[in-house]
């Protein structure tokens, strides 16, 4: 098959519209029909549905679009590859991760990256779905479990552990609780046990919710967690390592904790030589080593 005419299928099956497809490629609506018309000739298939909104792929389409959606991604990875081996760190990074550790971890040590490679391009993708990185979804992925994928390099980076806070102005209305039982006696913040989250912080939660806890603020993420804490509406579950960045927070029952959560960095192992997988690697072991570090200071000397 012509590799023009499957470049051309490609963007019309994105874009839905010779039209659109068109204005991306350059081209005119008439030379992009007669392309995708010859590759329907030569597989004597028909690879749409026409109508008045616009194409919709057939199943013989869906096939085609599974394949050419694959080659394009082998091909970005070749180009960055390639790319890689130049001196310079430039380019887009597609780094997946957690929406509260991408949020309230990754996000605001950022610029310290930047700040050494202006030139870089991160794509930040926050979401608790699992993304394929052989199948180039992402190039670099940050995940509370360690990853199952085959083929991929990966490096467990430090532990977390889902832990009680309120905000100075809760405690000071409200009282500090005195056990586990007091609970019962406070507005809890969490993440909702419905939605997709780290089993150890979902079994913390269920134990809680276990003492007739009699008003509940659930969410689908640690950010809105957080938000409602400081602004003192109850005794947030959230992870340990916002502590750093907001000190205000009151550690509750610290006897209550969840297992631990190990945190692990994977990335494709085609991508091993890959100076933007190299930087950014070396970026959040150096992030980690200062928060270890941070912790450690904040427990020697407590406030």
């Amino acid at each position: 098959m012509d590799w023009d005419k499957l470049r051309i299928f490609h963007a019309v099956a994105d874009a839905g519209s010779l039209t659109h497809a068109g204005d991306t490629l350059h081209l005119s609506q008439s030379a992009v029909s007669r392309q995708i018309r010859g590759l329907e000739e030569s597989l004597n298939t028909t690879l749409f549905h026409r109508h008045a909104r616009g194409l919709i792929l057939t199943e013989q389409g869906e096939l085609m679009f599974d394949a050419t959606t694959a080659m394009i991604k082998r091909l970005d990875a070749a180009e960055a590859r390639i790319k890689d081996s130049e001196e310079e760190v430039f380019g887009e990074l597609r780094v997946t991760t957690t929406t509260g550790f991408g949020s309230l971890w990754l996000a605001p040590r950022l610029p310290h990256l930047y700040e050494k490679y202006p030139d870089l391009k991160i794509d930040l993708m926050l979401e608790e779905k699992v993304l394929d990185l052989p199948m180039r979804e992402a190039d670099v992925a940050i995940r509370m479990k360690e990853p199952s994928q085959a083929d991929l390099i990966r490096k467990r980076l430090m532990t977390v552990h889902m832990q009680l806070y309120a905000s100075p102005k809760y405690v000071a209305e409200h009282g500090m609780p005195e056990s586990i039982e007091d609970i019962g006696n406070r507005r809890l913040i969490c993440q909702n046990p419905r939605t997709v989250q780290v089993g150890a912080g979902l079994q913390l939660v269920q134990h809680l919710m276990a003492y007739d806890v009699p008003s509940m603020l659930t969410v689908n993420n640690y950010f809105g967690v957080l938000q409602s804490v400081l602004h003192g509406l109850g005794i947030g579950v959230l992870p340990d390592y916002v502590t750093q960045d907001f000190p205000e927070l009151v550690r509750i029952l610290p006897e209550v904790s969840s297992n631990e959560v190990p945190v692990f960095l994977a990335y494709p192992e085609e991508l091993r030589q890959s100076k933007r997988i190299q930087v950014f690697r070396d970026f959040v072991q150096e992030e980690i080593i200062a928060f270890r570090k941070a912790q450690r200071d904040q427990a020697e000397n407590p406030l």
